[in-house]
C-alpha cells in the first residue's frame, strides 16, 4: 500500500489496515489468541501487541491535543526521545501485564476511534505541510499520524503473522 499523502487516503489507509487486523486477529484460535509467541521479544502474546498499539494511540492524541491547547509537548514523553523510546516501549509493557486481553481489544479499538475522530478536522494542508504547525517540527502532522496507525498496523500484523506461522 502506497503512503499517504492527503487526508482521504490517511484515514481510508488507517481504517483499512485497522480492519484488516481484526481480521487477521479474528481468524485465530482462541488458543492462538492466548498463547505465547514462539519468538524472544519485547511483545509475548496478542495483549501485549494491541496494548503497544494502544500506548501510541495515546501518545498522538496527548500530543495534539496538548499542543492544541497551546501547552507544547513533544511527541515522546521526557524522559525518552528518538533514541531512547525503546525503553519506553518496555514501560509500555510493563504497565500492561495485569491487563487482560478482552480490555486491550477494547482499549485499541476506543484509541483507534478517537485518532480517527481528532483527525477529521484537520485540513490536507495542516496534515501533509511541513511546518504546518511549530509543534511538528520539520515532519508534517500527517507522517505522525501515519505511524501511529497504518504503520504501526503493519507491524502489528507482521508480529501476529508470525506467530501464526509457528
Amino acid at each position: 500500500m502506497a503512503r499517504a499523502t492527503n487526508k482521504q487516503e490517511l484515514i481510508a489507509a488507517a481504517n483499512s489496515q485497522f480492519e484488516k487486523l481484526w481480521k487477521l486477529i479474528d481468524s485465530m484460535s482462541k488458543e492462538k489468541q492466548q498463547a505465547t509467541f514462539p519468538f524472544d521479544d519485547r511483545d509475548k502474546n496478542l495483549r501485549d501487541v494491541l496494548v503497544h498499539l494502544y500506548e501510541w494511540h495515546q501518545l498522538l492524541l496527548n500530543w495534539i491535543r496538548s499542543n492544541q491547547a497551546g501547552k507544547p509537548a513533544n511527541f515522546l514523553p521526557d524522559p525518552y526521545n528518538w533514541k531512547t523510546y525503546p525503553q519506553m516501549n518496555v514501560e509500555f509493557w510493563k504497565k500492561h501485564q495485569e491487563t487482560s486481553l478482552e480490555e486491550a481489544v477494547a482499549l485499541l479499538k476506543k484509541s483507534h476511534a478517537e485518532v480517527i475522530k481528532l483527525i477529521e478536522p484537520f485540513t490536507n494542508e495542516e496534515l501533509f505541510t511541513k511546518k504546518c504547525f511549530s509543534w511538528t517540527g520539520t515532519t508534517n502532522l500527517g507522517s505522525y499520524c501515519i505511524s501511529a496507525t497504518s504503520s504501526h498496523y503493519d507491524w502489528a500484523m507482521k508480529k501476529l503473522k508470525q506467530h501464526i506461522k509457528n
